[in-house]
């Protein structure tokens, strides 16, 4: 493009006339030139203006999704955080757990154990307690022996006691005002359709009544032994209808049982009174 010397220098050369029309033609290019420099530059500028709108409003919307994924990063971290906190406390329930699966392992161990000397030590008591059984049963049979020795003796005892005191008791009656009439005897009684033996059985006199004599002879006698003969000796009197004269022989009367006797109106006779 020509500058405005450099045009002026060129017209020079040319004719006036020539030269109005090619300025009126110049200034009319001037004049459009600038009218679309202008126009150029308004449109440029509101295109500019609403390029930088829309920057404007991309770079809000970006902010906005900054602020959204700052607030979405913030809230992971949290999350995280939350995360490995919970990790923490599971790691620490684990370890726990661990620590306790080891002790009732230990515990288990140690009842197992346990349960193993007790199942020998039941053993050891079973073959203890066969063989007690086995002594018991040796000691039973010894018992037995012992015990059918001590009865026939005691028997043997008992019977030499009863035939002194058969042959001696009308004499000692005598001295207690009781006059025998036949013989003492050793008799078997039916009472209440059960057979018993009276170690000593007759009948006699005190004064003008008539008396059932019923005496027992024991080496020596037990409360039981006692309780036993007088329900037999009261059962004898209801069914002979009179009354009874009640005694009892022995080798030996504790204090406590000849007191016992006589509160029941049983008289004792001890074994060396028959040879007096």
């Amino acid at each position: 493009m020509l500058s405005g010397a450099t045009l002026m220098r060129k017209l020079s050369k040319l004719d006036p006339a020539v030269q109005e029309v090619i300025l009126l033609l110049w200034e009319d290019i001037e004049r459009h030139r600038a009218q679309l420099e202008q126009q150029v530059t308004q449109t440029e500028f509101r295109e500019l203006t609403a390029i930088v709108a829309e920057l404007a409003e991309a770079q809000k919307r970006s902010e906005e999704r900054l602020t959204r994924l700052e607030i979405a990063v913030a809230e992971l971290a949290e999350a995280q955080k939350r995360t490995e906190e919970r990790l923490t406390r599971l790691e620490i329930a684990v370890a726990e757990l661990a620590e306790a699966q080891k002790r009732t392992e230990e515990r288990l161990n140690e009842l197992a154990e346990a349960q193993k000397r007790t199942e020998e030590r039941l053993n050891e008591l079973a073959e203890a307690q066969k063989r007690t059984e086995e002594e018991l049963q040796k000691l039973a049979g010894t018992q037995r022996l012992m015990h059918e020795r001590l009865e026939g003796l005691s028997n043997t005892v008992g019977y030499t006691l009863e035939d002194r005191a058969l042959r001696a008791l009308p004499g000692l009656l005598r001295q207690h005002g009781i006059q025998v009439e036949g013989r003492l005897t050793r008799r078997y009684v039916v009472v209440r359709g059960r057979e018993r033996q009276v170690n000593i059985y007759g009948h006699g006199r005190r004064g003008d009544e008539a008396v059932l004599i019923l005496g027992e002879a024991k080496v020596r006698p037990s409360r039981k032994e006692i309780d036993r003969f007088v329900r037999l000796a009261r059962q004898l009197e209801a069914q002979e209808q009179r009354p009874a004269v009640l005694l009892f022989v022995a080798y030996d009367f504790p204090p406590r049982i000849e007191a016992y006797l006589r509160e029941r109106a049983i008289l004792p006779v001890w074994s060396y009174e028959l040879d007096a």
